[in-house]
């Protein structure tokens, strides 16, 4: 039997719900969520993916981590561009972009959140931290 959506209770977006509700926040942070039953940190999942709960809280991150793997990426752009997955220092991993040159971007370099928002892609723009020791590069 069909009913209409009107009888259908709706939560409020917020940080009780774990939606990402960027009212009130800064617009230069990003925003994660963490399971309130296992503590496990997460970005933009609407289930913890270890407990596979519901109830997540929003947390605004600091915005250091350390970049998991980068990749070069030619399709698409009219020049090379390296797509990043970096761990932040609360345990959940974000996909971005580092800026430099797309080949100097390594694993394990250590990386700050830049902006929120690419103006062309919508993703974090991270910088790198200090310049790391390439003996063999």
């Amino acid at each position: 039997m069909y009913h209409s959506s009107g009888s259908i209770a709706r939560q409020a977006a917020g940080s009780g719900t774990g939606l990402l509700d960027p009212v009130g926040q800064p617009s230069d942070a990003i925003l994660f969520q963490r399971c309130t039953w296992c503590a496990t940190a997460m970005y933009h999942r609407l289930l913890c993916p270890v407990c596979q709960c519901g109830d997540l809280r929003t947390e605004r991150s600091e915005g250091t981590g350390t970049v998991r793997h980068s990749t070069v990426v030619h399709r698409n752009t009219p020049a090379a561009r390296n797509v990043s997955l970096v761990e932040l220092a609360e345990g959940c991993v974000v996909r971005g972009r580092v800026m430099g040159p797309a080949a100097a971007i390594h694993s394990g370099d250590r990386v700050r959140l830049s902006t929120v928002k690419d103006p062309v892609r919508g993703e974090p723009v991270f910088q790198l931290l200090d310049e790391p020791y390439r003996a063999w590069s």
